[in-house]
């Protein structure tokens, strides 16, 4: 690849972006109960909101996630109503959640939690009400955000508190073209900071962004996890990198960037459960988008979900088709 990428400004990146969807502020643009194994290597259920919220103050140059968000400051008490609505709509019964198996709860808002005009302070009060009965609560937020708030917020919570950040990719070139505004260090500081206040943390990293062969995704997937368990992680999400957004598509159509497909996705994930160094979960949120050889797609799946599940290897025969 070249060592020279193209810088983009955040107004460049605004400019290419198709429409956004139309959300609703009072409600969740997305909810479900998913399986995901715990620290603790059980299977445990969790209430997964996706929060209609104010749209990240980063203007990263891989990511779609503004798509569901707001051009405005989130309205005071928005946030709890869409969280009591969502469990209600998924009949959680908001004093003994743990009765009905579900005991971590995700709060993902698209951006970062701990910002202001996403969620706004003033709501915390009526959130921690709402999550009192769960054991753990997930949220996402920037490294550079990850300030006194969280231990604040931290400090309020019943159950136990975990943030999710992106790392993204370790790669020098394409870390800086991703405008994500920080370094390796401020990432580094954060989780340390983080888990020294007994917060637990989970990183974000990026299977295959542009203008990185198939195996070179695998490489340096591979290498930021590294990193991120180094930093001190528990968890590791690795997200495959899908066009939609507006600057992949322009790289797509230059032959810039492929998303990965489903045999470097399951070939990632083995190669992190080999760290035995904690959990690692594939995402597989749109995965027929990944689908490059249909002789093996099911069975990839299926093992790649097992593995998530387990945290364990499971090796696969070997596809005639693809390899």
């Amino acid at each position: 690849m070249t060592t020279d990428l193209p810088t983009l400004s955040d107004q460049q990146i605004v400019n290419l972006r198709p429409d956004r969807n139309s959300v609703d502020p009072s409600k969740p643009y997305a909810f479900m109960v998913e399986d995901e194994c715990s620290a603790s290597g059980e299977l445990t259920k969790v209430a997964t909101l996706f929060l209609t919220s104010s749209e990240c103050a980063f203007r990263c140059t891989m990511c779609d996630l503004w798509k569901n968000t707001l051009e405005q400051p989130v309205e005071s008490g928005a946030i709890g109503k869409q969280i009591r609505w969502a469990l209600n709509e998924l009949e959680i019964d908001l004093a003994a959640p743990q009765r009905q198996g579900i005991s971590t709860i995700k709060l993902y808002n698209s951006g970062n939690f701990f910002d202001n005009r996403a969620v706004p302070r003033n709501d915390w009060p009526e959130i921690i009400e709402l999550v009192a009965g769960f054991e753990s609560v997930i949220v996402e937020n920037h490294p550079k955000l990850c300030k006194q708030n969280c231990l604040e917020f931290k400090s309020l919570l019943a159950g136990r508190l975990e943030i999710a950040m992106g790392l993204e990719t370790v790669h020098p070139q394409v870390s800086r073209w991703l405008n994500k505004q920080m370094c390796l260090e401020d990432f580094q500081e954060a989780t340390q900071r983080l888990i020294s206040h007994d917060i637990n943390v989970r990183a974000f990293v990026l299977l295959r962004p542009p203008f990185l062969t198939e195996q070179e995704g695998v490489y340096w997937a591979t290498k930021t996890m590294e990193y991120a368990f180094d930093c001190g992680v528990e968890c590791c999400s690795l997200v495959p990198v899908r066009g939609g957004n507006g600057v992949l598509d322009q790289l797509q159509k230059r032959g810039e960037f492929t998303p990965p497909n489903l045999k470097s996705m399951e070939s990632t994930l083995v190669a992190g459960l080999h760290m035995n160094r904690g959990r690692i979960l594939m995402d597989l949120w749109d995965v027929e988008r990944f689908v490059t050889c249909h002789r093996c797609a099911r069975d990839r799946q299926n093992r790649i979900l097992q593995m998530n599940q387990t945290q364990t290897v499971i090796q696969g025969d070997e596809c005639g088709n693809c390899g």
